[in-house]
């Protein structure tokens, strides 16, 4: 099954959304900001810098083939659902949109697989977590936004963490996108959070970003125990690819999240980067490296 795409603007519950075709690439705008990027022959092949790094911390610490139960809080065009799909075909998502008719029009225009592989469901992001059950879940990714490009403070806040936490199974991850300034101010802030709850946290920024020169994405990484060597090689491998990155854990990152001042938590030293095509609160589309293979979501 093939999408069908349709290039005129629609109404959704909140604001105005189109999709936008260039060849095999498809991206979801929402009020004026790409929400969601896919391939339509790959869909495991993104362009949003974030979800990349998404997909290296899973690839990194889940085995292929994983029957993965999965938790998407942020929906959109469901580019990470599928993504996970290509890759662990036995895994099972739930996706959580607020709004329903964006949430309709994905439904009908793009080729997603039905339930229960993969299940869209119309709801505040914040109240599904918040009742979900004890180890409901292996993976639970949070890509959400309000229209100020802020995601809202019941996501962030001491509760919710704790619920996600206690979604999760023995082995389970917890990732966020925050899309945040210069420095990071945001991701600084909810990480303080997150050692309140989870043993291990990591954040993953593009060089650039941990010197504050530039606004952009970032990923929290929430588990209960750190990964392994091994895992925690492969990621690092995985980050140095097309869309590069640093992860930071352990005390230089308990260093950085109680500095008041956007130092760095690493040596500083030079380093060639690449300015973004375009930018957006939760969307850097950086370009692809030969060798390599948004805005998000509105709450």
């Amino acid at each position: 099954m093939d999408d069908v795409i349709s290039p005129e603007p629609f109404p959704i519950d909140t604001g105005l959304a189109v999709f936008r075709t260039e060849g095999d690439s498809v991206t979801l705008d929402v009020n004026g900001w790409a929400s969601s990027q896919w391939f339509g022959s790959r869909p495991d092949l993104l362009e949003f810098e974030y979800m990349n790094w998404i997909m290296a911390a899973v690839e990194a610490v889940f085995p292929a083939g994983a029957p993965l139960r999965c938790l998407h809080l942020g929906a959109g065009a469901c580019s990470l659902p599928r993504a996970v799909l290509r890759r662990w075909p036995a895994s099972r998502h739930l996706a959580v949109e607020i709004d329903a008719k964006l949430a309709a029009a994905v439904r009908a225009q793009v080729a997603l697989p039905r339930a229960p592989v993969l299940r869209i469901r119309v709801d505040d992001a914040a109240v599904t977590l918040l009742a979900r059950p004890p180890a409901a879940h292996d993976l639970i990714i949070r890509d959400v936004f309000d229209a100020n490009g802020r995601t809202p403070d019941r996501l962030t806040d001491l509760a919710a963490t704790q619920a996600a936490a206690r979604a999760l199974r023995p082995g389970g991850l917890y990732l966020a996108n925050c899309g945040d300034e210069p420095g990071l101010p945001a991701t600084r802030l909810e990480a303080r959070t997150w050692f309140d709850v989870f043993d291990h946290v990591a954040v993953i920024a593009e060089p650039s970003q941990w010197r504050g020169r530039r606004r952009g994405n970032a990923v929290l990484i929430g588990a209960a125990a750190p990964p392994t060597e091994a895992q925690a090689a492969d990621l690092t491998r995985r980050l140095a690819g097309g869309f590069p990155a640093r992860r930071v854990s352990g005390p230089g990152l308990r260093h950085w999240v109680a500095s008041p001042l956007p130092v760095p938590p690493f040596p500083q030293r030079k380093l060639s980067e690449t300015q973004p095509r375009r930018q957006a609160p939760g969307a850097v589309v950086r370009p692809r490296r030969r060798r390599a293979a948004s805005r998000a979501k509105t709450e």
